[in-house]
């Protein structure tokens, strides 16, 4: 299983147009093969920092994602709404045991 982990910081006038849009867009971002679980987060100290946290079965899983028409179409306008530069993580699961 992969976990990613984006961290965006939005312009403060366009929190409400990229919620809205996560809103309108997050079933068919779990409906792509091999996601499993989205969630959005919003920072407790800065309310225009958001993540997005999602788990993928596999790395090709999310690679199909991220190649996909739907995904450069959203990001797209995402990244207008941008105050600073987006970082991304990827990272495998472990069981520690």
């Amino acid at each position: 299983m992969i976990v990613r982990i984006v961290q965006m910081t939005f312009r403060e006038e366009c929190v409400g147009a990229f919620t809205t849009m996560f809103e309108e867009r997050k079933q068919t971002i779990r409906g792509f093969r091999g996601c499993t679980h989205l969630e959005l987060w919003q920072d407790s100290k800065q309310p225009n920092v958001f993540f997005t946290y999602s788990h993928w079965a596999s790395e090709a899983d999310l690679d199909h994602y991220r190649f996909s028409k739907f995904f450069k179409e959203t990001w797209g306008i995402t990244k207008a709404l941008f105050a600073d530069k987006p970082q991304a993580w990827s990272v495998g699961v472990r069981s520690v045991g």
